[in-house]
């Protein structure tokens, strides 16, 4: 049983910043939750947050980290799509924002921060599975996390943070986010079907993903509060196996009893053709994800039947 710490979430009410707030105030931690709720969501900020309604960019964000045993650094501008037609926006936020937290960190007494980098760093990679080594940034999302991830290191090197960057491949889950201009694939397909429309598959379908459920990336947020053999280090948070678009689709369809044919849309820019995570490191350390697939999938439907479409009539 871990001791008690005090834990600053940013982007607390967004997918992942939620469900992990969860999992810290389940685990008996106190949670600051900083968001500006330019992408997240009010209503999903777990009860028993503190919660600060600041933007990362904020020159007085020191004063939310007083105190803090760690933080968990996940706000960002993450759609590509949104990124590409806008990378001074996305500079602003995905490298100002991060040195400015790591800033407001150093400036707290607060030298423990786990920090989201993105698996869009092997967008131009052509080794499978992906080990950690591999990075080739390509879209201006991607380049956007390279530069934090440059600074993260620069304030391990020169600022002694105890820095643990995460790696995330595509997370699902309860809460996840539908309304990007364009939805990560399990969500957008789900809502569609649920509302009996036509879901839009983004060129043949056969892109494969490394799909990993949002517990088990909570399990490894747990573990990096307790774990110091995951300071200094960068981890590939993936399933470790992967699927195709079209597979997904059918998968959802199937457990949904739908019939309704997917529209099929020009490919997207800047979107990697297949992501599959090489988890040995995360492994060594003794994570190892662990959930089925099929349940995920009905829990991330119940969420969006109970949460979305019935608070919507």
């Amino acid at each position: 049983m871990s001791v008690a710490k005090r834990v600053v979430v940013t982007g607390v009410a967004g997918f992942i910043g939620s469900n992990l707030a969860d999992a810290m105030l389940a685990a008996g931690h106190r949670v600051v939750g900083i968001d500006n709720l330019s992408y997240g969501v009010r209503e999903q900020i777990p009860v028993g947050v503190d919660f600060r309604h600041v933007d990362i960019r904020n020159p007085g964000l020191a004063a939310h980290f007083d105190g803090a045993d760690a933080i968990f650094h996940l706000a960002a501008k993450n759609c590509i799509l949104d990124c590409q037609d806008d990378p001074l926006e996305t500079a602003d936020v995905n490298v100002t924002g991060t040195v400015n937290v790591f800033e407001a960190a150093r400036r707290a007494g607060v030298n423990r921060i786990i920090y989201a980098e993105s698996s869009s760093l092997y967008e131009g990679v052509n080794v499978f599975p992906t080990p950690e080594g591999a990075v080739a940034p390509e879209s201006f999302y991607a380049v956007s996390k390279a530069a934090g991830m440059l600074f993260a290191e620069a304030y391990r090197r020169f600022a002694g943070m105890r820095t643990t960057g995460l790696r995330y491949f595509c997370v699902y889950g309860p809460r996840q986010d539908y309304r990007r201009s364009i939805p990560p694939v399990m969500s957008a397909f789900m809502l569609k079907l649920l509302r009996g429309e036509r879901p839009a598959i983004y060129g043949s379908g056969d892109k494969r993903r490394d799909f990993v459920y949002v517990d088990d990336v909570n399990d490894f947020h747990l573990r990096c509060l307790d774990d110091p053999r995951t300071e200094g280090n960068v981890y590939n948070i993936g399933s470790g196996t992967n699927h195709s678009v079209a597979e997904i689709y059918r998968k959802i369809a199937s457990l949904l009893d739908s019939q309704i044919e997917p529209e099929i849309r020009p490919d997207l820019p800047g979107e990697a053709q297949t992501t599959l995570a090489d988890i040995s490191a995360a492994r060594k350390i003794g994570w190892n994800p662990s959930a089925d697939m099929d349940e995920g999938l009905r829990r991330s439907i119940d969420f969006i039947k109970q949460h979305v479409l019935e608070a919507a009539v």
